[in-house]
């Protein structure tokens, strides 16, 4: 049993979780009523604001799927900012349009106003704002999101900062269509100067986007400061936008627990919380283990960057590296374990992801001594809080060990979460000692 890259590049065709059609357990989405199959949504009025689209049922999560839609106006050019009405014929919004994408609607606005272009020049300013003004990040990091999709009302954008480098994903037409026209006032904002676009080729597909060739003036690396460690951020070869921002406290919150410990850090990565754990922390010495070679490389320049030593990086399945250990008899003072996306359907007899979890979770935990800690990690947005406890409950039990939690973190708080999309909150990391 082997997984790939954190990213999840393991052949998965299918989008993330804002692809999926939603579910009655999805934030500000109903499930219609009998009566909706059979009652009519009003026929359209003349004096709709074009262009437009209308509802079926009344939902205020931000992604609005083909059976969610009643009608729209003609000839609308795709990405289109579109009016939005209720199913009752009143304004309900404001979003983009793109008949052809799997997810045609993507609101960006819910309220009774018309909106203009410079709606979103205001969301940029209050997105930065959040970050450099109230949770004042440039004192501690030169690594933080800037921009996180529905958790900033910019449905389909992801921006992380990286130092003086913006790296931008977009999974949107609408948002590809504008991106020159906000990226300068972000810039301006936080007085960065470069920028790096990604489109995954799915995505772009699927959007009609048509992204330009690679930029050979784009940045292939930066180098950023975080809680005192130095790291390079290697946007040609790391995942997603280069660098898991959100797992920033979660480092420092470990490396306040682990002076004079013995620490696996299984899944490492690039080294973040192995760095955190020595640098910091203190630890006596540290064990890092990923299957991605070039992540391990990656993390070992981290590592002569802070001029770091007592870590011992192992490339190898994580899977394979527990049981040769559990063989062994080996036992470590704290583990953590931070794989990958494992779960990629609801579908349970379609993916093994949530197996995957139960049983990696239970060889971990046997690596703990007795009174130890152990911390575990998921970035499966599929999968709640409750259901990816109950998986590592599962995974200890089964191998007669007890759990005492101590605490539930997630995401750092540059990774806002809207009430409309409480879904997008996919990080959930336990904190438990081992007995």
């Amino acid at each position: 049993m082997r997984f790939q890259r954190k990213d999840g590049s393991t052949p998965s065709p299918r989008p993330q979780s804002r692809y999926s059609e939603p579910r009655s357990s999805e934030p500000g989405y109903r499930e219609p009523r009998q009566s909706d199959d059979t009652i009519a949504a009003v026929a359209p009025d003349s004096s709709w604001l074009e262009p437009w689209v209308q509802m079926k049922y009344f939902t205020y999560a931000p992604a609005v799927y083909p059976r969610m839609l009643a009608a729209t106006s003609e000839n609308i050019r795709p990405g289109a900012l579109v009016h939005v009405y209720d199913r009752n014929g009143s304004l309900f919004g404001a979003g983009f349009y793109n008949a052809r994408a799997r997810v045609p609607l993507r609101m960006v606005y819910h309220g009774p106003n018309t909106i203009s272009e410079d709606h979103f020049l205001t969301a940029i300013d209050r997105a930065a704002s959040l970050r450099t003004s109230l949770l004042n990040l440039d004192a501690t990091t030169e690594a933080y999101r800037v921009i996180s999709s529905d958790g900033d009302y910019l449905s389909g954008l992801t921006i992380d900062r990286y130092a003086d480098v913006l790296s931008v994903e977009v999974h949107s037409l609408g948002v590809w269509q504008r991106l020159d026209a906000w990226l300068p006032r972000l810039h301006e904002l936080l007085g960065t100067q470069r920028q790096l676009i990604r489109v995954d080729p799915e995505i772009a597909r699927i959007e009609g986007i048509r992204p330009p060739a690679d930029d050979p003036k784009a940045p292939r690396t930066v180098r950023v400061r975080e809680n005192g460690i130095r790291y390079e951020v290697n946007f040609a070869e790391g995942h997603k936008t280069g660098f898991f921002c959100d797992q920033r406290d979660n480092r420092r919150r470990l490396a306040s627990l682990v002076r004079g410990h013995r620490v696996l850090d299984l899944c490492c990565y690039t080294g973040g919380f192995s760095l955190s754990a020595k640098i910091t922390g203190q630890a006596a010495d540290v064990t890092a283990v990923d299957l991605d070679e070039k992540a391990i490389e990656q993390a070992k320049h981290n590592a002569n960057l802070n001029q770091c030593r007592g870590i011992d990086w192992v490339h190898t399945d994580a899977f394979t590296y527990a049981r040769t250990m559990i063989r062994n008899g080996t036992q470590w003072d704290t583990v953590i374990l931070d794989p990958p996306k494992l779960v990629h359907s609801r579908d349970i007899e379609e993916d093994d992801g949530r197996k995957k979890y139960e049983d990696l979770n239970g060889l971990a935990i046997q690596l703990v001594k007795p009174g130890g800690l152990f911390v575990s990690c998921s970035c499966s947005g599929l999968i709640d809080e409750a259901e990816f406890e109950r998986l590592v409950i599962k995974g200890a039990h089964r191998n007669g060990r007890r759990l005492q939690f101590f605490d539930k973190t997630g995401p750092s708080p540059d990774h806002p979460v809207m009430s409309n999309c409480l879904e997008s909150r996919y990080l959930k990391v336990l904190w438990a000692r081992v007995i």
